[in-house]
């Protein structure tokens, strides 16, 4: 399976602007800028991307290893935070939170974590990042 995106850029670097559009149409044409990824400005960035990719991708992992644990969600609901700075080699995404807040009938704290612990191991996103982004785990059951 193949998914694909696409980015226009117009101008320079701090002036320019640009669009980022999905195969799927869920982004169409959405703004960035430099302003959106420096500073605070209306649209997205490359960041914001890939801390909603993190989210998404953990959360539905850990679905499908409650669920092999015998356990069926009610609901997860997680924030990534992809932390952004300067480095010594450029601006590098340093640190992701995963903060997950799941109501799953029947499940034990132990059990819980064991499934919060191999999603995010397991998520491809994590294993995208793995040993060049620290990952932070913050899971809990309501």
């Amino acid at each position: 399976m193949q998914r694909t995106a696409s980015a226009v850029w117009n101008g320079t670097l701090k002036e320019g602007k640009g669009t980022i559009s999905t195969q799927s149409g869920t982004l169409k044409d959405t703004q960035y800028s430099f302003l959106t990824r420096f500073e605070s400005g209306v649209g997205t960035n490359p960041e914001e991307l890939i801390a909603a990719a993190h989210a998404g991708c953990f959360t539905m992992a850990l679905s499908a290893q409650l669920t092999t644990a015998g356990f069926t969600p009610e609901s997860l609901e997680t924030t990534a935070a992809a932390t952004f700075e300067k480095t010594d080699v450029g601006f590098t995404i340093t640190k992701i939170v995963l903060t997950t807040v799941a109501k799953v009938p029947g499940v034990s704290a132990e059990a819980f974590a064991k499934a919060a612990g191999d999603a995010k191991e397991g998520c491809p996103i994590s294993r995208l990042f793995k040993g060049n982004t620290e990952i932070v785990l913050d899971a809990k059951l309501a």
